[in-house]
């Protein structure tokens, strides 16, 4: 075949286009590499997640708004670095109730709050597994239980991950997920837009140890807090069913600190006193209490629920006590340190914590039941208020029937 001019242009214009093509394609790597590490360096320089412990700096990655919400994924790995000789195991009330650094613990150091938002049963025992396999010399367990851990229907979380508890490094999902993602490098740009809109850091405020107290003073708006809150617990309890294999993890958990030498203290959180009428007006208020009598044939139990001078707060605009009629305060939560641990107990109320056997359980019932009946007759405001939403709650029922 005769080697003509067109065909050497044809070669020719062949050639620069995949010249032209290989050039494109360089650069389009290129560009690729680039935006995956831009992403990653974001990432990990604003830590959206806390969980690289890069340094915070005000202003720029201190307000970590999502932080708070991946409680599981942060706390594992806080177990895995700290490796702590106490924690605290338990729901949100616990989580921004009970302080490490209390003057009580002062010999329990590190201490650890790893209790978790609307936990289960089963994630608690898991986590204390987690805990175990990174530090098998674990001494201490506060555990606060509350009612809600034991309902059929509280799943596990969305963050929860089987797969990242009882590692000792963190896992290459969690990696991937917090470096690689465009999701947590929109967390991390919503974190630096944040940090710039608002210099102040107490809202922000992570200790480092788990621990997660509600620093805001909800600018005078406890009444709503409330509302919100008692809207929410009529919704749960009146759907509650009460699940026989959460309590036998709750043995579980009571198992594995026996036979590892572990001190265990478990302790019912002091909700507000409209949480317990919330219970009564569902008709749980029997299930209640055998659900008390219950944890205590496993073990002797500390009792803060109840009518006492701390939680039969009247609900105001601004409140000591309480952030809403289920999260007690940091102040209640030394308190109930102080009782369950000893400490300094002359500055306890008298009437602020029970520890319940088999013995005292019967007429500490009675006396609580009294103690409702005090409170209805001197609270009618609070009453009427769980009254009214009650009513709300079931005219939404009816309305979705329809």
């Amino acid at each position: 075949m005769k080697f003509t001019k067109d065909m050497g242009n044809d070669f020719e214009i062949t050639s620069r286009k995949f010249q032209n093509y290989a050039q494109f394609n360089k650069w389009l790597l290129l560009t690729i590499v680039i935006s995956i590490l831009l992403v990653v360096a974001v990432n990990l320089v604003v830590d959206p997640y806390g969980i690289y412990k890069t340094p915070n700096f005000l202003g720029i990655n201190h307000a970590k708004i999502q932080k708070n919400h991946n409680d599981r994924l942060y706390k594992a790995i806080d177990i895995i670095r700290i490796k702590p000789v106490t924690i605290f195991l338990g729901t949100s009330r616990t989580k921004q109730g009970l302080d490490p650094n209390h003057p009580g613990l002062s010999n329990s150091q590190p201490t650890y709050n790893l209790a978790l938002d609307s936990a289960n049963s089963y994630e608690v025992m898991r986590y204390l597994q987690h805990t175990l396999k990174n530090q098998p010399h674990l001494r201490q367990v506060i555990f606060g239980v509350d009612y809600f851990m034991f309902n059929k229907i509280l799943n596990n979380r969305p963050g929860f991950n089987e797969k990242r508890l009882e590692k000792k490094y963190i896992i290459a999902t969690d990696i991937l997920n917090s470096l690689f993602s465009i999701d947590s490098f929109d967390v991390s740009q919503k974190t630096v837009f944040a940090s710039l809109k608002e210099t102040d850091n107490r809202n922000y405020h992570f200790t480092g140890n788990g621990f997660a107290p509600y620093l805001d003073d909800t600018k005078g708006k406890h009444k709503d807090y409330f509302k919100y809150s008692l809207s929410f617990y009529l919704d749960v309890y009146h759907k509650y069913i009460f699940n026989d294999q959460y309590f036998d993890n709750f043995q579980k958990i009571v198992d594995i600190c026996r036979n590892n030498n572990i001190e265990l203290i478990i302790f019912i959180s002091p909700t507000h006193a409209t949480q317990w009428e919330t219970l009564k007006i569902a008709g749980k208020w029997e299930y209640f209490e055998k659900w008390k009598q219950k944890l205590i044939t496993v073990t002797p139990v500390w009792d803060f629920s109840g009518y006492n001078s701390i939680n039969t707060e009247i609900i105001g605009d601004i409140m000591k006590n309480y952030v809403d009629n289920a999260h007690y305060t940091k102040p209640v939560g030394d308190l109930v340190l102080n009782r369950i641990l000893g400490y300094q107990a002359d500055q306890v109320p008298a009437d602020f914590g029970v520890l319940l056997t088999p013995e005292n359980i019967e007429s500490h019932l009675a006396k609580i039941r009294a103690g409702r009946e005090k409170w209805v007759k001197n609270n009618q405001d609070e009453l009427e208020l769980v009254q009214r939403l009650e009513q709300e709650f079931v005219e939404k029922i009816n309305k979705s029937k329809d």
